[in-house]
């Protein structure tokens, strides 16, 4: 399918999508630092483009694509951040779906925080969607459930234009491991440790990680050791010289991009696009999930939570 992602960073979800086949015809941001890294790393164009001005619907549609895909800035959810919707970041999750509903792609698929589903602006989204005819499947995804060594937390909106409410439902569940995915799983000893540090946002919060469980979310910052952290109960190891925090590329890593992937800029600027990304094995899961429900439909398959039915043709 023709494939349009909007907020698209340094590309995460547009690599995923294009490790499941998908043709991504072009991108949209107006972070000049992820807006570099993305061209390194991609054939397609992508464009500067403020996704809150009042002309940008036309200039998506112009492209007419089959399926468009994106991550509204998530700041004003996050638990990272202040959680405040007035704060008009919030906003941008109503340009996405005011885009959609203009270009009227078949598909589309929304990526936020799993504090959104609480939100205001979804209700106000999803009223839009509805109104332009979309069947909506809504999911919190766990991705070290669906190929990723990481314990991160996500909302997944999906809509296909005159489908039917939860049809993605049986395919996002079914397809989950039945164990979370660990550090070591993923990456084995590449990273010659074997325990590391994320900096808490609390230090009422354990800090010490093992690569032999997922790791925490990785955030937009990344922080070393403070000499005067004292251990956490719930810390896996004793503070030694040898403890350190993830380096940068590590972190590239923990979020599944690839080790040919291209991170050029400043520190600060790669810290925070990695940590927005949407970690490249959970947009695959999600792309794969589509590719299997759009295969089942075309045979006539439909399923249901606890139902499989054929129908057959006369």
């Amino acid at each position: 399918m023709r494939t349009v992602d909007l907020f698209c960073g340094c590309g995460g979800l547009s690599l995923g999508f294009q490790n499941a086949g998908f043709n991504i015809i072009s991108a949209f941001d107006s972070w000049l630092p992820a807006i570099e890294v993305y061209k390194s790393n991609f054939r397609h164009p992508i464009f500067n483009l403020d996704l809150s001005e009042s002309n940008v619907c036309e200039t998506i549609a112009q492209w007419k694509p089959e399926i468009i895909i994106g991550g509204p800035p998530c700041q004003d959810f996050s638990s990272a951040g202040k959680r405040n919707e007035s704060l008009g970041r919030a906003d941008l999750t109503l340009s996405f779906a005011n885009i959609v509903s203009y270009a009227k792609p078949q598909w589309f698929v929304m990526e936020n925080v799993e504090r959104i589903a609480k939100s205001q602006v979804l209700k106000s989204a999803l009223n839009i969607f509805k109104e332009s005819e979309y069947g909506l499947t809504s999911a919190t995804l766990n991705a070290s459930l669906c190929g990723v060594p990481q314990a991160r937390k996500r909302y997944f909106l999906i809509g296909q234009l005159h489908g039917i409410d939860d049809a993605l439902t049986y395919y996002l569940r079914k397809n989950q491991s039945e164990k979370p995915m660990t550090v070591f799983d993923y990456l084995g000893h590449s990273l010659g440790i074997e325990y590391f540090y994320r900096h808490p946002r609390s230090y009422k919060r354990r800090a010490i990680f093992s690569i032999y469980e997922p790791s925490p979310t990785v955030r937009g910052v990344n922080r070393p050791i403070p000499k005067t952290y004292k251990k956490h109960k719930g810390d896996l190891c004793n503070i030694t010289e040898t403890l350190r925090p993830l380096t940068t590329i590590e972190r590239s890593y923990i979020q599944t991009f690839p080790k040919t992937f291209k991170f050029e800029g400043n520190k600060t600027d790669l810290e925070q696009m990695i940590g927005n990304a949407v970690p490249v094995k959970l947009a695959e899961y999600v792309a794969h999930c589509i590719q299997e429900y759009i295969k089942d439909s075309s045979s006539n398959i439909y399923h249901f939570p606890d139902v499989q039915l054929q129908l057959f043709k006369d």
